[in-house]
């Protein structure tokens, strides 16, 4: 049965650029939102956390990674590069203090995700996306298609070509 769902998702992924995001907003909002004729992966803010980060300067944000069950599967396996159909999303926002908790503790030294900035999907098509390592990439703002270049994105996933292009790491 996770055969089949992998290849129907994988299949779905392949349609027009193979690539689908939604947004970072609240979840009600456009639960299947459509790009490039493709819907988003439904339920993927109920998939496995791989890691968290913590982007400075001017980004500011901090970031929850996920991964539908082949990422996931293949970040416990150590296994790379990784399997056609993996998909990895990054979820973002703004890194803000908390004055509640800030208030309790006395002084400042609590930090919260804050309002959200974008979602972001790596797909894993190698023929879809051959000219970029076998990735697509896809960002919502605010609930909206970014106009994104797939090579820009690519280009600064280049130095990790030995993770397959893939920035995080597995934190279990």
């Amino acid at each position: 049965m996770k055969h089949v769902k992998a290849l129907a998702l994988l299949a779905t992924l392949a349609l027009g650029l193979g690539a689908t995001v939604m947004s970072s907003g609240s979840e009600g909002d456009n639960k299947n939102a459509p790009i490039f004729g493709v819907t988003a992966p439904a339920g993927y803010r109920d998939w496995k956390l791989i890691s968290v980060a913590h982007e400075e300067g001017k980004l500011n944000d901090i970031r929850a990674i996920l991964g539908n069950e082949i990422a996931v599967k293949a970040y416990r396996e150590g296994k790379l590069p990784f399997p056609e159909g993996a998909i990895v999303a990054r979820l973002a926002w703004q890194y803000v203090p908390s004055e509640e908790n800030n208030r309790a503790f006395g002084h400042t030294q609590s930090f919260i995700a804050g309002p959200p900035t974008n979602v972001q999907f790596m797909v894993k098509n190698s023929q879809e996306f051959a000219s970029t390592g076998g990735w697509g990439f896809v960002q919502f703002n605010d609930g909206k298609p970014a106009h994104m270049d797939a090579q820009v994105c690519f280009s600064c996933h280049v130095p990790v070509k030995n993770r397959d292009f893939v920035f995080t790491r597995y934190s279990p």
